[in-house]
């Protein structure tokens, strides 16, 4: 049996602005299991960003507990927070968030300067994803020579470098064309595939319904929680290119 690497147990999450008070987060429970393949779906405020950023170590709970990986994260410091992050999770945002200053080679380095590799093993581990992205000719580019579709690519092989157990994908194909973002879905598949844990946040039910499980989330509550039974086949057929 798969060991959990999230839980989330009765997770509220309140802002207050004045007096008001914004429930962007009301008692969810879920758990994921290593291996997964799952997205969360909900429309702009429905909290799903908010469920991403306490998965990705970036908030707190207001109550109730989540853990990554086996340990609390409300427990932890802000350091002991990072540290968790940059071991545990890679990020894929809709806007790439790449360096312009840097070619594509040293954009997916950054992560493992955290890790404190030395510079010929970051090369070398950085060369090995991009090659797994499909961008081997392109190390010395910088991001305004690529596509929209090759900057995403940038921003997965950044993300697997430190070889995650999870990967969260806020929006990720949001800026592509129709065709790129398959491509994509794709490629999220490929590295699911090898046994990395896989999230998917989205508006977009295209997605969120092809994906193996999908936890729909509105006005901070989950509404649902579906694994698909046709999941091969469904996804084939959404993201054939």
């Amino acid at each position: 049996m798969a060991k959990n690497i999230i839980r989330m147990q009765d997770v509220s999450r309140i802002y207050r602005m004045g007096e008001n008070e914004i429930r962007a987060l009301d008692k969810i429970s879920f758990s994921v299991e290593q291996g997964e393949f799952l997205s969360i779906m909900g429309p702009s405020g429905s909290g799903k960003s908010t469920c991403m950023n306490m998965i990705g170590c970036l908030d707190r709970p207001t109550s109730g507990i989540v853990e990554i990986n086996g340990k609390e994260t409300a427990k932890m410091t802000e350091k002991e927070l990072s540290a968790l992050r940059n071991k545990t999770i890679g990020f894929v945002f809709q806007q790439y968030h790449l360096l312009p200053g840097l070619n594509i080679l040293e954009n997916v380095m950054l992560p493992l300067r955290y890790q404190k590799i030395e510079k010929q093993k970051r090369i070398q581990k950085a060369k090995e994803a991009l090659e797994k992205v499909g961008l081997k000719e392109r190390f010395k580019h910088r991001p305004n020579e690529l596509s929209g579709g090759q900057k995403q690519r940038v921003a997965i092989a950044r993300a697997i470098v430190t070889e995650p157990n999870i990967i969260l994908a806020d929006e990720p194909t949001g800026a592509l064309d129709s065709h790129t973002g398959k491509t994509i879905m794709n490629l999220f598949r490929e590295i699911n595939t090898a046994g990395t844990t896989v999230i998917i946040v989205t508006h977009d039910p295209r997605i969120g319904e092809n994906t193996k499980r999908c936890v729909r989330i509105l006005d901070g509550k989950i509404q649902s929680d579906t694994t698909s039974s046709n999941f091969e086949k469904n996804f084939s057929e959404a993201f054939n290119v």
